[in-house]
């Protein structure tokens, strides 16, 4: 690997100055981990196996179209960080009504939202590393990226399960407030001057 390329990769993803790193570790980790809990929730409160199928079946349905027809159109339109910030105020919606109601209605209302939160983020993440990593490094960022979304997604999964025992529908709340945080995240990388979501770096 050229010591040029090195250093652009690292830079590309220092923590220190990729802010749209943690929000797409804060939204993925969030989204992921309270999904472990939301069936037993709903069956904790009565819902029948066929409606929990149908609001399950809602979010990959959602999903499946935002990978191929919504998102890129939304990547393109906000750019990626615009779709980043989207996410998370998805998530903070989706999460704050699943802690809040087990209302199967507000439930089917949200529950699309997943497609946001999950295909819509991913898509945002690929066309950061695509605009900020040499075509060359593509697949080690998109590999570092990814251990990062998934120790973050593994660890608040093991301590969203205690979350959940000891606070209940309001963990749920915990995983908006994380939303939350990754708002501004989103933004400030989106303002970074010079930072551009489109732009790559120089050849040399």
């Amino acid at each position: 690997m050229p010591e040029r390329d090195l250093e652009r990769l690292l830079a590309a993803l220092d923590p220190r100055l990729s802010t749209e790193r943690y929000s797409f570790e804060l939204t993925g980790a969030a989204t992921l981990a309270p999904d472990t809990f939301a069936v037993i929730r709903w069956s904790d409160a009565g819902i029948s196996p066929p409606v929990v199928s149908v609001l399950w079946s809602e979010s990959v349905a959602a999903e499946v179209v935002v990978f191929f027809l919504v998102g890129p159109a939304l990547v393109a339109r906000l750019g990626a960080r615009g779709v980043m910030a989207l996410a998370a105020s998805a998530g903070l919606v989706r999460w704050v009504v699943m802690g809040s109601t087990t209302a199967a209605v507000a439930l089917a209302l949200v529950q699309p939202l997943h497609g946001l939160t999950f295909a819509a983020l991913h898509l945002a993440c690929m066309r950061v590393i695509a605009a900020t990593v040499p075509p060359g490094l593509a697949a080690t960022a998109q590999a570092t990226y990814a251990l990062g979304a998934a120790g973050a997604s593994a660890a608040l999964t093991l301590a969203s399960g205690a979350l959940y025992a000891r606070l209940g529908a309001q963990a749920f709340l915990v995983m908006a407030l994380l939303c939350a945080l990754a708002i501004p995240l989103a933004m400030a990388g989106r303002a970074r001057p010079g930072h551009s979501a489109t732009a790559r770096p120089p050849k040399t």
